[in-house]
């Protein structure tokens, strides 16, 4: 959805381990006595897209996700910057009666709401994005108390949220929806632990072959919405990205039988190119789900972040 850069042509690998000889800045001794110079990180370029299907097997999408991208660029001479921070969010519906599609649509708009109000000019802490899905939490739970929704017809959503500020990320999330990463000195990472019975028996040091082989092993153990918030407890998560890299944020209709990673390193891998179209590569790997597994509402984003030395150190 968004393809703003400062990027110089073609696709140079950059990473933390990139270092100038002399001038100032961060100073690290070499074997031959000669000092070198390590260079922090900057953004030049920032691309999403995201799609999502009903599935082979569902009448309805319960699924939502949200896509929000701030840029500021601007060049003359002898001078370049470059500036750019986004919201994704990615939510997977359950409950009766069209209630997962309400709850659902309900916590994207509410967070992103918040986080408009309260994201200004620093990334977001820790409390404030446990505030945020709070306040999420809570519209959706009142929802259920006045609609006098009870058991199984109570509306709820998993969560997962990315916030991106330069190279500073804060990824959450509530339930089994997943964040995962890719860059090519780690590889593909899933970012997030699922929050249902069998992990959570994994957790306690039960074999994972009795952790989930129960008919409650994939019963979430917390989502948004059917509880009041004491019961509520996110991951919240920081990173610095320090290579190109590239976020997958889905719903286990993606993520349902180790799909992303059996196929992961294949599909993601040329999405690190910034002459690959994200928006196909995302219908790609939604169609890979629907032919695979299918029997669920499947829903992407990828989000891709380029970065490359900031020279601006050595002034």
């Amino acid at each position: 959805m968004s393809a703003n850069n400062l990027e110089p042509g073609g696709d140079e690998v950059w990473d933390e381990s990139t270092v100038w000889m002399g001038g100032q800045g961060d100073r690290d001794d070499s074997d031959d006595g000669q000092a070198t110079i390590v260079l922090p990180m900057q953004l030049v370029r920032l691309d999403s897209a995201g799609f999502s299907h009903i599935g082979h097997q569902r009448d309805h999408n319960e699924d939502n996700f949200n896509i929000h991208t701030q840029i500021s660029a601007a060049s003359g001479l002898g001078w370049q910057s470059f500036s750019a921070k986004g919201l994704y969010i990615l939510c997977d519906g359950m409950g009766g009666h069209s209630g997962g599609e309400v709850a659902s649509a309900l916590v994207v708009a509410e967070l992103k709401r918040y986080l408009d109000e309260h994201w200004q000019m620093q990334m977001p802490d820790e409390a404030t994005i446990r505030a945020a899905i709070d306040h999420a939490n809570q519209v959706v739970y009142a929802a259920n108390e006045s609609d006098d929704r009870l058991g199984s017809g109570r509306m709820g959503t998993t969560l997962v949220v990315l916030l991106l500020q330069g190279t500073s990320a804060a990824l959450a999330h509530v339930g089994d929806s997943r964040i995962y990463t890719y860059s090519r000195r780690e590889g593909l990472q899933q970012r997030t632990v699922d929050h249902e019975v069998g992990q959570l028996e994994l957790m306690r040091g039960v074999e994972p072959e009795i952790a989930y082989g129960r008919p409650e092993s994939y019963q979430l153990t917390q989502a948004l919405g059917p509880k009041g918030n004491d019961y509520i407890n996110p991951d919240v998560q920081f990173l610095e990205i320090q290579e190109d890299t590239l976020f997958l944020l889905c719903s286990d209709g993606l993520s349902d039988y180790n799909l992303v990673e059996e196929h992961g390193e294949e599909k993601l891998a040329p999405l690190l190119s910034s002459q690959a179209s994200l928006e196909q590569g995302v219908n790609d790997l939604v169609h890979l789900a629907n032919e695979l597994n299918g029997h669920d509402n499947i829903t992407a984003i990828a989000v891709r972040a380029k970065v490359r030395p900031d020279v601006r150190a050595l002034q």
